[in-house]
């Protein structure tokens, strides 16, 4: 999963990955290992205190002089704030129902409109979550590969 990717015959590789649970060297290795050249922030506040080493401007440094990583904050790729505080805060959903609210907010969005493909290729989608598993960042990786077939995602 640490090799470099390069894409062959037009195929576009997207990563992902999350913060918490990795120090600043495992995190930046990561994304060194893995070629990406841009990062793609996912988040609804990346300026948080609970950031860290992620906070907006700090991290945009960093990326910059130690991985010379772009980056970019897509706002239309998070969740609203409605969505998040129902889930997180309140507990007032499972993950399948944020899952199904947040496809349809994907599917309104149309975020595959949006964007070109060539914006994604050897990009990041950042979030905080450890894994990808329960992460919306997964959830746009697979709503942007239903409409690029040509994409391979690999999840840091």
């Amino acid at each position: 999963m640490n090799e470099p990717n390069v894409s062959k015959n037009g195929a576009i590789t997207l990563f992902t990955i999350g913060f918490a649970g990795k120090t600043a060297q495992e995190f930046f290795e990561k994304l060194q290992k893995a070629g990406v050249k841009r990062l793609i922030d996912v988040r609804l506040n990346n300026v948080s205190q609970l950031a860290g080493f992620t906070k907006k401007k700090d991290f945009e440094y960093f990326l910059r002089v130690i991985a010379k990583i772009e980056y970019l904050h897509y706002e239309d790729l998070a969740p609203t704030a409605d969505i998040l505080d129902r889930f997180k805060k309140k507990g007032e959903m499972d993950w399948a129902e944020y899952e199904r609210l947040f496809n349809l907010l994907l599917q309104q969005r149309r975020p595959e409109d949006r964007h070109r493909p060539e914006e994604f290729d050897h990009a990041c989608m950042l979030c905080s979550e450890p894994t990808a598993e329960n992460c919306h960042r997964r959830l746009v990786a697979e709503h942007l590969k239903r409409h690029w077939d040509n994409m391979v995602i690999r999840h840091l």
